[in-house]
């Protein structure tokens, strides 16, 4: 469902279960991707994409790609 937003879905941390459903195989499972014609359509569409993916314990970033979108990209964080 992630993917009919246009976000590509990278596994890394998960597995099929005895029913052949994807569950969690603990750590970091998943990277969403977004492309678009600018960072903040790529953003957009990433988050969009993150929508449909749920599950116990789910944790994301909020902010990836912020930095670049807004032009502060090398600029120090405290």
């Amino acid at each position: 469902e992630a993917e009919a937003t246009g976000a590509t879905v990278f596994h890394a941390g998960t597995k099929l279960n005895q029913q052949q459903e994807i569950v969690t195989d603990g750590g970091r499972v998943l990277n969403v991707t977004g492309i678009g014609e600018n960072f903040e359509q790529a953003i957009a569409q990433a988050y969009a994409g993150i929508k449909y993916i749920q599950f116990q314990g789910i944790y994301y970033r909020r902010d990836i790609g912020h930095k670049v979108a807004s032009g502060k990209q090398g600029e120090q964080t405290p």
